[in-house]
């Protein structure tokens, strides 16, 4: 068996090393985990001040805030959000965080008429698209900062 090795007069760069994919999933992992965990704090907050309600939720007797949607949907949503997000650039991804928070006040819209979520009537819409941009932002930040240094150690 023949193998090549890098020569040590060539002035060439090194091949970037490939991530495996257990590295790549973990990459998404510090900004899934923020994102559950601001969902759910911001579900706390706005449920507490009766801005928003879920009547309809797992663990009714425990738990004030849908810990399904947190827990298992917000953290799924974060990760096919990153996929897309990391794979374009600029105004692209800007394109996308505006789409997508389009989309997530469409969705709760949806949650509205089947019941599954209720604002009050002081409620403007227009809040939980601006909130929905402003939260795929802080994601896209997140995941920028926590992988700075996997990038420069593949490479």
């Amino acid at each position: 068996m023949i193998t090549a090795k890098h020569s040590k007069n060539l002035n060439l760069p090194h091949l970037p090393k490939k991530r495996s994919l257990y590295n790549k999933l973990l990459s998404y992992f510090p900004s899934i985990v923020f994102a559950s965990w601001a969902g759910t704090y911001l579900d706390l907050y706005f449920v507490g001040k009766n801005l928003y309600e879920f009547p309809v939720r797992p663990l009714s007797e425990i738990f004030s805030i849908n810990i399904a949607f947190t827990l298992i949907g917000l953290p799924i949503i974060t990760a096919i959000f990153l996929f897309f997000a990391k794979r374009i650039e600029g105004w692209r991804r800007w394109g996308l965080m505006i789409v997508g928070s389009a989309v997530a006040s469409m969705g709760e819209r949806l949650s509205e008429y089947s019941g599954f979520f209720l604002h009050t009537e002081e409620w403007n819409h227009s809040y939980s698209f601006f909130g929905y941009l402003l939260f795929l932002v802080m994601i896209w930040n997140v995941f920028k900062w926590t992988n700075i240094g996997l990038s420069k150690k593949m490479s």
